[in-house]
């Protein structure tokens, strides 16, 4: 899986949908990579279609096993930069997504207080304000 966190303005690009059972969710764009390709492509990719932005570089930021005592599963996080919007999302069928625009601060905050528990979304945002890549 490829997970990307963009930031506009201060503001950090996140997804608002419904993820069974957990209802409606805040995350950062992911998706899984197809056959072959590489987790930077698929982030690309991914951004593109489920915002409609567009990333000139994207600059790893970690990568973590999410479920490491039973999956081989791992999540590659990276920093989208020199991002601009070019077009509407290409989402599949069964996706629903809204873009929402929360700054930094308040997305930490949302995190603290337990508003946020996506362990994608935590882990990107938590890494990128250790490491405070700009």
């Amino acid at each position: 899986m490829a997970a990307i966190l963009a930031i506009e303005n201060g503001k950090i690009i996140l997804e608002k949908q419904k993820r069974f059972p957990n209802g409606e969710v805040l995350e950062i764009p992911a998706g899984t990579l197809e056959k072959g390709e590489k987790p930077i492509l698929c982030a690309f990719r991914e951004f593109k279609e489920e915002t409609g932005y567009e990333a000139k570089k994207m600059i790893p930021l970690i990568k973590f096993h999410p479920s490491i005592s039973f999956s081989t599963e791992i999540v590659n996080c990276f920093v989208a930069l020199q991002i601009k919007k070019v077009s509407e999302q290409k989402l599949e069928e069964y996706e629903n997504i809204s873009i929402v625009k929360i700054g930094f601060k308040k997305v930490l905050k949302m995190i603290k207080q337990g508003e946020i528990t996506d362990s994608k979304t935590i882990c990107a945002v938590l890494a990128y304000a250790a490491k405070k890549i700009n």
